[in-house]
């Protein structure tokens, strides 16, 4: 089985430097890598040309159209029997590709998915998103594991398709605002089997400050009103969650200010939501300070996709603009 790594980057030389390093540590050695530079102003192309002669790694510059058009100029040029997705900000376990080729051998899936996790080099603030994106206790733990809801939809941080699937679904049809999503759902819809890699886990970085994990949950919130502008069906009762959250903070400080009496049971449900995550993160993370920080994120995390689930739930689907 050979295998085509296809990363879109943009702007981003340092993470592309750190993923590459990785891959030349794999144990599986039959694949190639397509890096697609997406219009960047600070291009990578000589840390790209560092590994030509310890990764079949090819550098491809084309103007920026965003990440799910990049992917199918790599698809376009692949020569593997499988493509593989990866954020430019994912850390590769060695053994990432052999885990894959040994089960995709065994349970012949024509799409995948694989899991996320912190790696030990990461910030305390790393760690804690990533804790946020995965825990139990928020919307994260519903993706990467076997108990998601509904249909399995692999996100495109970690994902592959088979050649099969690009030749006969094509490729994304959107390149932002949930395209991963969307690309799953057809995939499905076109009678291909897709499932979770348990063990194909990456590091994945996400984002290195709280304010720039903000924007981009905000972001996915409003890609699930996309998902749903495109299939109505989508749109489940847990993707709600995060918006109740929110109300449910707004609701705590007004009646913090307005009718005191009452904030005593709001504030101990928020007191006891939170202390949840504090004591499992601590248990995850082993550590207190990052335990801390988890509640922060899981703060920002359902509030900021909840904020931007309203803004386009009220703008695209109550007053139906596009």
């Amino acid at each position: 089985m050979f295998f085509s790594i296809i990363i879109p980057l943009y702007n981003r030389p340092q993470e592309i430097d750190e993923l590459l390093t990785t891959l030349t540590k794999q144990t599986y050695t039959q694949f190639e890598v397509l890096v697609i530079e997406d219009g960047s102003v600070n291009d990578a192309k000589a840390i790209v040309d560092k590994y030509a002669n310890t990764l079949d790694v090819k550098y491809f510059f084309k103007p920026n159209e965003g990440q799910g058009f990049s992917r199918n100029y790599g698809f376009e040029r692949a020569k593997g029997d499988y493509f593989v997705v990866f954020d430019s900000d994912c850390l590769i376990p060695e053994d990432y590709l052999e885990i894959v080729k040994d089960y995709l051998y065994e349970h012949k899936l024509d799409a995948y998915g694989g899991p996320d996790a912190a790696h030990q080099s990461f910030t305390p603030v790393q760690k804690a998103i990533s804790y946020a994106m995965t825990s139990p206790f928020t919307t994260g733990g519903i993706r990467g594991n076997k108990k998601h809801i509904g249909q399995f939809h692999p996100r495109s941080f970690n994902m592959g398709v088979s050649r099969e699937v690009w030749e006969k679904v094509g490729g994304f049809i959107l390149t932002r605002l949930g395209e991963d999503i969307e690309y799953s759902i057809r995939i499905h819809e076109h009678g291909f089997k897709i499932g979770l890699i348990p063990a194909a886990r990456v590091f994945h970085k996400r984002r290195t400050s709280f304010s720039q994990f903000y924007k981009q949950l905000h972001f996915f919130g409003r890609a699930r009103i996309n998902i749903y502008k495109h299939f109505p069906s989508e749109l489940k009762l847990i993707h709600f969650f995060p918006a109740a959250f929110t109300c449910g903070v707004i609701f705590t400080v007004l009646i913090n200010i307005f009718y005191w009496p009452l904030a005593f049971i709001c504030n101990f449900v928020m007191l006891v939501y939170f202390m949840l995550i504090f004591f499992h993160s601590w248990q995850v993370n082993k550590s207190l300070k990052v335990a801390f920080l988890s509640i922060i994120a899981a703060f920002i995390q359902l509030t900021a996709y909840g904020l931007g689930f309203i803004q386009d739930f009220i703008k695209r689907v109550v007053f139906k603009q596009q």
